[in-house]
């Protein structure tokens, strides 16, 4: 079944990747916020629907069991799991209008070599849809915090090498920016 993934699949897949955030996380507080969501999670999935979808992840070699030395078996999120749920988030992206804009502008700059055509076009679709303005074929600007996003995007497709990002205090034609963005 694993193509796309049914919903409890993807359930277990994005717990297991909180428990990657859990191990990742140096907040005592963030921790013990991503265990108190991640048992609420695990509750709700059916039994006899859980052990159908760990079995189905196991053989697409998303997940891998791990033995520990008391005999204690867990399941971990494979190189190809974590790629599967990084791509249900990216998506989900969105950038957040703040109460009161920082009068920045974010831009982001690409060069993306020929070879990777498709990667570019998916960069400009991506970008499009995270309503970033189109300043130049390969120049997007937008006025909102938006590092994270962008950040994720580039790991995602591995275009670190191709991509910077900006932030800047002024653009020669921001009047023309603050009027397509609603800031004036």
């Amino acid at each position: 079944m694993v193509r796309g993934g049914g919903p409890t699949q993807r359930k277990i897949l994005l717990l297991l990747f909180a428990g990657v955030a859990l191990g990742l996380s140096r907040s005592p507080g963030r921790s013990w916020k991503i265990l108190r969501e991640v048992g609420k999670e695990w509750r709700k999935i059916n039994r006899r629907e859980l052990y159908r979808s760990v079995k189905s992840l196991y053989n697409s070699k998303l997940i891998r069991k791990e033995v520990d030395k008391k005999g204690n078996v867990c399941l971990v999120l494979t190189e190809k799991g974590r790629e599967r749920v990084l791509s249900y988030r990216l998506f989900d992206l969105k950038i957040k209008k703040p109460a009161v804009w920082d009068k920045k502008w974010r831009v982001v700059l690409f060069d993306i070599p020929e070879t990777q055509k498709i990667k570019r076009e998916i960069l400009r679709m991506h970008l499009r849809r995270l309503d970033f303005y189109e300043f130049q074929k390969s120049v997007f600007v937008h006025p909102f915090d938006c590092y994270d996003e962008i950040e994720y995007i580039i790991e995602y497709y591995k275009l670190r090498r191709y991509v910077r990002f900006i932030v800047a205090e002024s653009i020669d034609n921001e009047l023309h920016l603050k009027i397509h963005f609603n800031l004036v």
